[in-house]
């Protein structure tokens, strides 16, 4: 079975450079000039009730803006994927792990399969807690509908069949992404991006957040 992946880093960081300047060390992701605004876009969330993280979840859709003073950490992948997935995975638990109790409930994990054929609900709910106590798969049957989503996050995923079914060819963008509670993109790591600077950003965020809250 032959699979590829898109591992885009290098591209992200042409054109983007830090926002504002303050007294707080840079953070080790990628941000934007001006934000991605995926609020407004929704895919079906099949994780059983009691895996569900804190995110806001209607008739089963989950709309990508997190809880007030949370965020999402999204990740489009595909459950038969022998490298990049995993270890992006392990990536982001190694980080929550890292940080304290505080910061970690302010994250909720969002997985996104870019394979909806073959990652089922109940492949989902199989794999993810391998990584995550909690959290939230989505799988949307509709390719228009997930095209939409990795539109608004400027992703992209291919998955090519043979004829016979047998051989599966995968591309997808190899990145993390962390949503706040506005529907922005505030940060996104490129694959390779090693668990301790995720966890720093982490805390920078999170901290940053609860400063301002009433």
């Amino acid at each position: 079975m032959r699979r590829r992946h898109v591992a885009v880093g290098a591209m992200l960081i042409l054109g983007m450079l830090f926002a504002g300047c303050t007294s707080e060390p840079p953070l080790n992701g990628v941000t934007r000039t001006t934000p991605l605004h995926v609020g407004d876009v929704a895919l079906r969330d099949v994780t059983a009730p009691n895996d569900r993280a804190g995110g806001q979840v209607d008739n089963d859709q989950l709309q990508f803006v997190a809880a007030e003073g949370r965020f999402l950490a999204v990740y489009f992948g595909f459950l038969n994927c022998p490298d990049i997935c995993p270890t992006t995975l392990m990536d982001l638990k190694v980080a929550l792990d890292r940080v304290d109790a505080a910061v970690a409930q302010q994250v909720d994990v969002v997985f996104v399969t870019v394979d909806p054929q073959r990652d089922t609900p109940d492949a989902l709910a199989a794999y993810l807690p391998y990584f995550f106590p909690r959290f939230h798969a989505l799988r949307e049957d509709d390719e228009a509908v997930l095209q939409r989503t990795l539109d608004a996050f400027l992703a992209s995923a291919d998955v090519q069949r043979d004829t016979d079914g047998n051989s599966v060819d995968v591309a997808h963008t190899a990145v993390l992404y962390l949503v706040n509670d506005q529907g922005d993109v505030v940060i996104e790591w490129p694959f390779g991006t090693r668990p301790q600077m995720i966890a720093d950003d982490l805390v920078q965020l999170t901290q940053a957040v609860r400063a301002v809250a009433p």
